[in-house]
């Protein structure tokens, strides 16, 4: 029995991408094969546009949302677009620098670095190079290599009229609560999942912007009931997604919080999650 076409909502990192591995195989199979029979699949991250991996790009999708619910496109149109205001963007940094904090911003094409935040990334990444040389790992991708060599461009040159959102580390364990006291109801601090060192790390956008409130609006431009999505996540970010999508689908390696919130929990990214959770949903069926 054929089903009705689905729209699925389905996150980057540590859903498609998994750090330091790549892309399952698995998971392009299922994306084309869901497409080809007629569902629409879109990305839906909290990176910029302009800093999604190639091989998730090149799988293929029907539009994406990016930098947390702050921009959206379909079919190659911009339906949704919430910058920051200078005067935020101002204040935020000004938070940051005022608490040491070392941080990214990001436009739709771009990530600029804090030069505390440079540091820390090539600092971990030797470790962790360090640490695959002792234990004889061999990475199926050589991210690392490509993470340590990576040269971002600083803060000091983002447009400020341009800034999406920002994703910040913090080396005191409060860090974060910190942040979003100083900063207030203006602002939209969540935890974050980037596998970076320090006491807390986090992300933040404007109050009222997040993946859920984006895909309220892309529904509403597509004229596709909620009933009918389908979100597939795995980290504090995608809450708001899994609020307003009809399914919920946690990987395997989810935080137990979004499991608990979850409608299906699939196995985990290193174990085809992407791939059985489409088939659960009965996405590889032709319709």
């Amino acid at each position: 029995m054929s089903s009705a076409p689905r729209t699925v909502f389905i996150d980057v990192d540590g859903t498609i991408l998994e750090h330091g591995a790549g892309v399952a195989p698995s998971t392009v199979v299922a994306i084309r094969a869901a497409r080809a029979n007629g569902h629409r699949v879109l990305l839906c991250t909290g990176r910029a546009r302009g800093d999604i991996h190639p091989s998730v790009v090149e799988i293929g999708f029907d539009g994406g949302i990016t930098n947390g619910g702050v921009t959206a496109e379909i079919d190659g149109e911009t339906v949704v677009s919430r910058l920051m205001p200078a005067a935020s963007v101002d204040r935020m940094v000004s938070a940051f620098e005022r608490h040491g904090t070392h941080y990214f911003l990001q436009t739709d094409d771009e990530v600029f670095a804090s030069a505390g935040m440079t540091a820390l990334v090539r600092a971990h990444v030797r470790e962790l190079q360090e640490k695959d040389a002792a234990d004889g790992v061999v990475r199926a991708e050589d991210s690392l290599a490509g993470l340590a060599n990576r040269t971002y461009r600083d803060v000091a040159a983002a447009p400020a009229d341009e800034i999406a959102k920002s994703v910040f580390v913090s080396l005191e364990g409060d860090g974060l609560e910190t942040l979003a006291s100083d900063l207030g109801d203006e602002f939209h601090v969540v935890p974050g999942s980037i596998p970076l060192p320090g006491g807390s790390n986090g992300e933040i956008c404007l109050r009222g912007t997040n993946k859920g409130s984006a895909i309220a609006l892309v529904l509403d431009h597509l004229g596709v009931d909620a009933a009918e999505a389908i979100g597939i996540g795995d980290s504090w970010n995608d809450v708001e997604m899994f609020e307003v999508c009809g399914t919920s689908v946690a990987m395997g390696n989810a935080l137990p919080e979004l499991k608990a919130m979850a409608d299906h929990v699939t196995t985990s990214i290193a174990e085809d999650g992407v791939w059985n959770a489409f088939r659960h949903l009965g996405l590889l069926t032709p319709r």
